[in-house]
């Protein structure tokens, strides 16, 4: 048996009433249109796509490890010494991503797997986009707004053209989670939320977070710059920027295990 015939795989499913759902066929359809020539060691691997006794699927490889969200709902000082290599595997899987021409436009640490042996894996792509160019871009009218409100990039939440740099954006927003153990605004409701992204300053992590050097605090701010313009035009730019300066004030230690 060959190693490939070994490997353990992991099912998405749509059962129920998802499965006559032509948004959500669409929705899976693509995301395996997205992933299957995608191979990086930071982005989990869709390898096909088909049915089943009613019920469409998507197989990719199986991941034994939690999302980043549930690892931040434990307690960031849990995986506090941890938290630089998974921001620089994360960042190294997004430029990847970049490269192959698409924006994910979902990115959260509910999209990020990462295990006790340090993999990490980017997921679900389903509403992954290439940039509009050229005439397209021109005569493309106002987008689709999707994503998830504490992540958005102000020109997804004004449904604008947009291209890598609003991952970027919310790339920046993740790490400040990551780091804080919160999302950098909050809000009573769902607009005024969105509207936060849009006109708010941009909160200083180190507010946040007191053992982060200023010079990272300013970096994950650059992220989050209004104005795509003023964030890093690439995830490598990041990762230049981040390799060239101390992200902690004296380095987390692993808590103690009992």
């Amino acid at each position: 048996m060959h190693d490939d015939e070994k490997r353990k795989v992991a099912l998405k499913v749509l059962a129920g009433e998802h499965r006559k759902d032509r948004e959500q066929l669409a929705l899976m359809k693509h995301e395996y249109d997205v992933g299957k020539n995608l191979n990086h060691p930071n982005v989990l691997r869709v390898q096909e796509h088909g049915t089943d006794r009613d019920s469409v699927f998507v197989v990719m490889d199986f991941f034994d490890g939690p999302n980043l969200k549930q690892k931040v709902r434990e307690g960031v000082d849990k995986f506090a010494h941890r938290a630089e290599e998974m921001i620089q595997k994360a960042a190294d899987g997004l430029h990847y991503f970049h490269e192959q021409g698409w924006v994910h436009r979902d990115v959260k640490p509910d999209n990020v797997l990462f295990n006790d042996a340090g993999d990490l894996k980017w997921i679900d792509f389903a509403i992954a986009q290439k940039p509009k160019k050229g005439l397209a871009k021109l005569f493309s009218g106002r987008g689709k707004i999707q994503g998830t409100r504490s992540y958005m990039s102000p020109e997804q939440i004004r449904g604008a053209e947009f291209d890598r740099r609003a991952d970027i954006y919310s790339f920046g927003c993740m790490v400040f989670e990551l780091i804080s153990g919160k999302v950098p605004y909050t809000a009573g409701g769902a607009d005024e939320l969105l509207m936060k992204h849009l006109k708010s300053s941009v909160p200083a992590l180190v507010s946040a977070a007191d053992n982060v050097t200023k010079e990272f605090s300013d970096l994950v701010a650059s992220t989050m710059a209004k104005k795509p313009e003023a964030r890093p035009a690439t995830m490598a730019e990041f990762r230049e920027k981040m390799d060239a300066i101390r992200v902690f004030k004296s380095r987390p230690a692993a808590p103690e295990s009992k």
